[in-house]
């Protein structure tokens, strides 16, 4: 598995995201979903990474400067037939040392609350976050949980 810098142009790319957009969709409503869409994972502050074994894309995640010392992870997602083995965390330890990279003290999140994102949840945990108030411009919302974790 390698991670690169993706300039978001790719056919696989835009699938995955459509379908990532598609999954939020049945779980919030339209003003719960916080997912973006290609042309605003395209902002200056925002690095996107995709992760692939040969030609196949398994997965992607971003990483947004909110300022100096705080980013936030967006666009997690695993291709489906790749769920459960490992992409997302490879991922997530790929934007952890960006992070510390980058000299950030906190990183923070935004995902679903409901069952469906209980893995998502897990994973998170597993890697140091814990549940937060809301953060930048977020509000508090019964759709979505909050986290973060200190660098």
């Amino acid at each position: 598995m390698h991670i690169k810098i993706d300039d978001l142009r790719g056919s696989e790319i835009y699938e995955l995201l459509q379908e990532h957009l598609r999954n939020m969709a049945l779980y919030s409503p339209p003003e719960s979903i916080h997912a973006l869409d290609i042309e605003a994972l395209r902002q200056p502050e925002i690095t996107f990474w995709t992760a692939w074994e040969k030609d196949e894309l398994l997965g992607c995640g971003a990483l947004k400067q909110l300022d100096s010392q705080h980013g936030e992870i967006k666009s997690m997602r695993t291709a489906s037939p790749h769920l459960r083995k490992g992409v997302a965390a490879y991922l997530l330890n790929h934007i952890l040392q960006e992070a510390k990279r980058r000299s950030y003290k906190r990183l923070s999140l935004e995902t679903g609350s409901g069952i469906a994102f209980k893995p998502a949840h897990q994973l998170y945990t597993k890697f140091g976050f814990t549940y937060c108030e809301p953060f930048a411009d977020y509000v508090e919302d019964p759709y979505s949980a909050f986290m973060a974790r200190e660098i």
